[in-house]
């Protein structure tokens, strides 16, 4: 009698998706929408004295991120996130390629695609460090092997900063384009092959348009993330690298000014939601023109 029960009321909640929806919903609702919505209410508030906020309204914080100085950390973010995702896309796209062509050690592969993950980002980064630094592992074995005379000066700059982008955003990058990449029909391939297509054609006209869904979401992955990281900026590139994510970290942090901070992050989530948009209609616009093609 028990057991009919049970099945009944499991039944009844299996047919209808909003309860199974419910849970989920609640904590999205709870740990995302509510702090959202504060932070916009504190956008709009003056600063108070001694940092929080005070009752008021006022869009001086809008107006004030308009200023050049801003405008250049929000273009040097962007920049950098674009760079990012374009050199993830160039190492991880061969990557994935290889794994979904690997047939005895795919799974291993995988695991080591997916083994960073298992490590704390900051335990991952201070590594990096080591790596990096003048009297790191990079540089004593080049000046071993006799390759460099001094220390190549690699931590602290630029390019610290975007290895550590990449380092950190490449498996996001990976794993999206190996699964399109594993359901890609092998009868497509064969097809072309006994028609003579090279490889190469084979690649253009068939692999990489049936891939553009995976190449989408993993370029997706790693920008917008990345635009909004400040780890890599602050431990690599030694603060001398202002990105927004540490410009609305410092704010909330040692500036204490909520509003202002605030009124930066629904900026950069402005951005964020108009690059998506329109990347995701360039990418369904090439993806239905490469399929007209491909028929």
């Amino acid at each position: 009698m028990r057991s009919t029960r049970q099945r009944r009321i499991l039944a009844r909640i299996v047919s209808k998706p909003s309860t199974l929806l419910a849970p989920a919903g609640i904590w999205l609702i709870v740990f995302f929408v509510v702090p959202l919505g504060v932070m916009m209410v504190y956008s709009f508030m003056p600063r108070g004295v001694y940092g929080g906020v005070d009752s008021g309204f006022t869009l001086e914080h809008y107006r004030r991120f308009l200023d050049p100085l801003y405008l250049s950390i929000l273009l040097r973010t962007t920049l950098m996130a674009a760079g990012c995702t374009t050199i993830c896309l160039a190492l991880g796209y061969p990557v994935a390629y290889a794994i979904s062509r690997a047939r005895r050690w795919k799974h291993v592969l995988l695991l080591l695609v997916i083994m960073p993950f298992w490590t704390s980002f900051l335990v991952r980064t201070f590594a990096m460090i080591f790596l990096m630094r003048d009297t790191g592992l990079i540089n004593s074995v080049l000046m071993r092997l006799g390759l460099i005379t001094e220390p190549i000066v690699m931590l602290y700059t630029p390019f610290a900063v975007m290895a550590g982008l990449v380092y950190t955003f490449l498996p996001f990058m990976i794993l999206p384009i190996y699964a399109s990449l594993e359901r890609l029909p092998t009868s497509f391939l064969e097809a072309a092959e006994v028609l003579g297509a090279k490889p190469s054609a084979r690649f253009r006209r068939i692999i990489f348009p049936l891939s553009l869904p995976g190449v989408v979401a993993g370029s997706l992955l790693v920008f917008v993330p990345a635009l909004g990281s400040f780890i890599p900026s602050d431990l690599l590139g030694g603060a001398k690298q202002m990105l927004i994510g540490n410009l609305v970290q410092n704010q909330f942090g040692a500036a204490r000014n909520w509003p202002f901070g605030s009124a930066a992050s629904f900026v950069v989530m402005a951005v964020v939601l108009l690059g998506v948009m329109a990347y995701l209609r360039s990418g369904r616009g090439e993806l239905a023109t490469s399929l007209r093609d491909i028929g």
